[in-house]
């Protein structure tokens, strides 16, 4: 299971939310290049970073905290918030990003994100938020009434790289992963699935270890201390 320590991009500033409420945020680090640094030294194989602004802007916000960050890094950085047409999508695999997360237009734009998958094979992830089971969008603002699952199977033909799964209602909350609703959507998609809000601590990738689930991003726990992220990743070696 791959490891994704996260970046929340928010004013410039590498911050973290709770239940993705942008009037709960607390700042971290104001370098946030400098903070992927220590993600990579510690022994990070990716990054996960979030465009916050972005994300309730509709368009990138971030893009030099972004830049710093693929300039400070030679680890691969997957990327969401704000991507909402192919334009955006060139312009950031163009500048460095491995692969972008479509959250929104995955719900809003769906030949978008078939389009992107076809040009970009392996380089496009989908990103479903989910608050009480129901897929949330423009940046969590906004929730309908499709599931994660009912979402991410429209696209399961795609050629999406991944599926990055946040259960908002844990995010930065440190009470624990979903792991019986990841693990439900690993074992019915083809596509690899990525956990995300609420991890904890290892007894959260242990439970996430016994699962189909591909990838785990962890924020806060790797911020606040709960988390030690060599330790996480050599305890994931030595349960390999």
């Amino acid at each position: 299971m791959i490891l994704y320590p996260a970046i929340d991009l928010k004013e410039g500033a590498c911050v973290r939310l709770r239940r993705g409420a942008m009037n709960d945020a607390t700042i971290f680090n104001r370098d946030p290049a400098d903070q992927a640094r220590k993600f990579e030294a510690a022994g990070a194989s990716w990054l996960h970073l979030v465009d916050l602004d972005g994300a309730f802007a509709g368009r990138p916000v971030n893009r030099d905290a972004v830049r710093a960050i693929l300039a400070a890094v030679k680890i691969p950085c997957q990327l969401g918030g704000g991507i909402r047409d192919l334009a955006t999508i060139e312009g950031w695999l163009a500048a460095g990003v491995a692969r972008v997360i479509l959250g929104t237009v995955a719900l809003k734009n769906p030949d978008l994100v078939r389009e992107a998958c076809k040009k970009f094979p392996g380089r496009v992830a989908l990103g479903i938020d989910a608050k009480g089971g129901k897929v949330a969008v423009e940046g969590w603002a906004e929730t309908g009434e499709l599931s994660a699952l009912d979402l991410a199977q429209r696209f399961s033909d795609a050629g999406a790289a991944a599926v990055i799964f946040t259960d908002v209602d844990r995010d930065g909350l440190l009470k624990g992963v979903n792991v019986a609703a990841t693990g439900h959507l690993a074992a019915s998609l083809p596509i690899p699935v990525i956990a995300s809000g609420g991890v904890a601590g290892l007894e959260d990738l242990a439970a996430l270890g016994k699962t189909k689930v591909a990838g785990c991003v962890i924020g806060r726990a790797l911020y606040d201390g709960g988390l030690d992220l060599a330790k996480a990743l050599a305890f994931l070696k030595q349960a390999a």
